[in-house]
């Protein structure tokens, strides 16, 4: 699997989901997956998304600058994407950057029409 695909997918449907419904990223972590927020160790897919809906800002848009990724061994791979996070209501953009370590992944092409095919990142 060519891990840019995998970065692209990844930070495509992460990034739409995060800004339209934070709630709705629940099934890309697993019980073993970890976030670490400010300091913050935080385990299990609904712990994370607990944390992910609880920040102090209901409506946001990720302007992403920087996508990079990397094999990362066993058919894993290194995602670091940095840009802007722009809060409704706000003048500033806030910068941030994210790292993502997929162990391992299954991509899924789906096909809705002749013109259109949609890209699904499942994570194992």
């Amino acid at each position: 699997m060519d891990p840019d695909a995998v970065a692209k997918a990844f930070v495509d449907h992460y990034y739409s989901t995060f800004d339209a419904n934070r709630a709705g990223l629940a099934n890309l972590y697993q019980e073993g997956s970890m976030l670490t927020f400010e300091g913050q160790k935080i385990q299990g897919s609904q712990s994370i998304v607990a944390k992910l809906t609880s920040l102090p800002f209901q409506q946001c848009k990720h302007n992403i600058t920087t996508v990079d990724c990397q094999p990362s061994g066993a058919g894993g791979v290194l995602v670091f994407v940095s840009g802007t996070l722009q809060l409704a209501g706000e003048q500033h953009a806030l910068k941030f950057s994210q790292v993502a370590l997929f162990a391992s992944f299954i991509l899924f092409y789906v096909s809705f029409d002749a013109n259109t095919t949609r890209k699904l990142l499942c994570v194992e």
